[in-house]
């Protein structure tokens, strides 16, 4: 990330940035829209299977082993699935992950047809489609940089959150309603469906190609790209410090997003209607704040954002504890809804400005591994305590902890280097610029990457050879 003022010659300014992606919007539009299309029929998927274990069994026992064969691969694939995103076609590595999902649920769509329902099976779907997640998920990350400009980055991202906010709202009632009216097997399909859609879209898209800089002669071998990986995240200081603070905000949260149902149930009332108010209020606040960050673009200091929206969750997560009565609980967690893209939009268009486009695959895979394991981590540690003290004293001390953690962050040595960096550039566009990478073992300065020495070329529409 540049600390230089943008007038210093050499530093791209954002007409510039634009200029050189002409067609951006268009393929940001089609990107997008394939993404959307698939992710809906993959969130159909997702409740299906949760209703249908939950009224099958009955067991809490079979919740708890679908939600390790849903998340333990996708944590497992995802450091493996950000080395293919470095070495391979990007946009048909999600092509193939989108496929190999879709071809595993209509497999089991059929064998249930045939009268197979058997445990195992669905457990060997999630599981498949969590790998999927796992190989899809970096792709798509390091994709976005490859056609948005970096000075519509944080915009895109703020779009492409809203647009799964507003997912999460519709997908529920349209797979309930198919889920009633026909059956799992329906909305296996409609997610077959959806895929091949989402694969049309990537079809019709043109990709710049990464040429790989960080080699003179042939590519490193898989592994060497692997080890290569890890150094990177292990030698950046700012590195670290992002993802570790991503990993603990994400810990905690687990206690807003998960044991707020089970407050409203102990101390408000049993209705349904009170647990869904609650869900709609969390998304509709997602949404807007989503929608808030694409309109406006945020803040020129992105760091300061995320500190910020750390502070805000710690106290809002204890305002819901300490909440007189429901209507108050609900604007809190409309509030909590909210702040959630001032917090996650920034931490992306912050790795998507800050890490070499060849690098950048890898880095997201560590980003995978933190979202997949953070959240069953936390809920295995908030779950049980939620048994033994009240949920409103959890939610306190969860607060008072996200407060504490986004003190520290600004405290450390490579905290406060990264705010000062960040506030240097305050009415300056983040870009890349040339720069030799550290030598070996050698951290690079906080707040400020090794930054790209990759070009681009243009991709042809038909298949492209691995790197490597």
């Amino acid at each position: 990330m540049s600390t230089r003022p943008p007038d210093e010659p050499g530093t791209p300014d954002p007409a510039d940035d634009v200029a050189a992606k002409p067609t951006w919007r268009r393929d940001t539009t089609i990107f997008l829209s394939g993404q959307t299309v698939s992710l809906f029929g993959s969130m159909l998927v997702q409740y299906a299977i949760m209703w249908h274990l939950t009224l099958e069994t009955k067991s809490g026992t079979v919740m708890a082993l679908a939600s390790v064969f849903g998340f333990l691969p996708q944590a497992i694939v995802s450091i493996f699935g950000g080395v293919w995103a470095d070495r391979l076609d990007r946009k048909r590595l999600i092509m193939a992950a989108d496929a190999s999902i879709a071809v595993t649920t209509l497999a089991l769509a059929l064998l249930m047809l045939s009268g197979f329902d058997h445990l195992w099976l669905i457990y060997g779907t999630l599981a498949i489609r969590s790998v999927g997640a796992g190989i899809q998920m970096p792709a798509v990350s390091a994709l976005i940089p490859q056609i948005v400009p970096t000075s519509k980055l944080m915009r895109v991202n703020g779009l492409n959150g809203t647009i799964q906010s507003a997912m999460m709202l519709l997908a529920p009632a349209a797979a309930a309603a198919v889920y009633a009216n026909f059956s799992i097997v329906a909305i296996f399909f409609v997610d077959v469906t959806t895929a091949a859609i989402g694969i049309g879209f990537l079809l019709a898209l043109s990709v710049p190609r990464i040429v790989r800089s960080d080699s003179d002669g042939p590519l490193p071998g898989y592994f060497d790209d692997l080890v290569g990986g890890v150094r990177y995240v292990a030698h950046h200081a700012f590195i670290r410090w992002l993802l570790a603070l991503y990993a603990i905000v994400f810990l905690l949260v687990v206690a807003p997003s998960y044991l707020t149902p089970l407050m409203i149930v102990r101390t408000f009332g049993e209705e349904v209607w009170k647990l869904t108010a609650n869900e709609l209020a969390f998304s509709i606040g997602m949404m807007l704040g989503g929608a808030l960050i694409a309109a406006w673009g945020g803040l020129k200091n992105k760091i300061a954002m995320v500190v910020a929206s750390t502070f805000v969750f710690g106290g809002l997560t204890a305002a819901l504890g300490l909440a007189p009565n429901l209507w108050v609980f609900f604007a809190f967690m409309f509030g909590f809804g909210l702040f959630v893209p001032f917090f996650s939009t920034p931490s992306f268009t912050i790795l998507q400005e800050t890490v070499e486009p060849e690098r950048q695959g890898r880095v997201f895979g560590f980003v995978g591994i933190v979202m997949a394991v953070s959240m069953p981590l936390g809920m295995a540690v908030f779950g049980p305590l939620a048994d033994i003290y009240s949920v409103e004293s959890l939610l306190v001390a969860a607060g008072g902890l996200l407060i504490a953690v986004a003190a520290v962050a600004v405290l450390v040595p490579v905290g406060r280097r990264a705010m000062l960096a960040a506030g240097a550039q305050l009415n300056s566009a983040p870009v890349l610029k040339e720069t030799q990478e550290p030598e070996s073992g050698q951290e690079p300065e906080a707040g400020q990457a090794p930054e790209s020495r990759a070009g681009t070329e243009p991709q042809p529409s038909g298949p492209a050879d691995p790197a490597g």
